[in-house]
C-alpha cells in the first residue's frame, strides 16, 4: 500500500481516483471540442460546461495531489481557440449587454489561460 501522509489525497488510491475525475472532466472537453461547434455557443450546454470544467480542473490541479490529469498547454491553447470563435460568432445574437460580453470573453480567456498556465508549470 503506497500511502505517504494521512490526508485524504495522500495514498495511491486517492491517486488513482482523482485520475479518474480529472480524466473524466478532459475527456468531456476532448468530446464537446471535437464535436458541433454550435454546442459550444454561449447559451448551449457545453457553452458552459466545457469553462465549468476547465475551471474545476484548475481548482484541482492547483492542490498538486498525485494523480491528477491535465491536458497538455497545446492541447488547453487548440480548445481556447476553438471555443472562443465559436463564443465570438454567436455571442452577439444573443444581444448581450457589451459591458457583459466583455467582462465574460475576459473570464474565459482567463479561465484557458490559467488552465494552460499549470498545465504548463506541471511540465516543467
Amino acid at each position: 500500500m503506497g500511502t505517504w501522509g494521512s490526508g485524504n489525497f495522500e495514498d495511491d488510491t486517492a491517486a488513482d481516483h482523482l485520475s479518474t475525475v480529472t480524466g473524466r472532466l478532459v475527456d468531456e472537453i476532448a468530446t464537446a471540442m471535437s464535436g458541433d461547434p454550435v454546442e459550444l455557443e454561449p447559451d448551449e450546454y457545453w457553452g458552459v460546461a466545457v469553462p465549468c470544467n476547465l475551471e474545476l480542473l484548475h481548482l484541482i490541479g492547483s492542490q498538486r495531489h498525485v494523480g491528477v490529469t491535465l491536458p497538455a498547454p497545446e492541447t488547453i491553447a487548440g480548445w481556447k481557440s476553438r471555443f472562443l470563435t465559436a463564443w465570438d460568432e454567436a455571442i452577439d445574437g444573443l444581444e448581450p449587454d457589451p459591458e457583459y460580453r466583455a467582462q465574460r470573453r475576459d473570464v474565459l480567456v482567463r479561465t484557458f489561460d490559467q488552465l494552460a498556465e499549470l498545465a504548463s508549470a506541471g511540465r516543467a
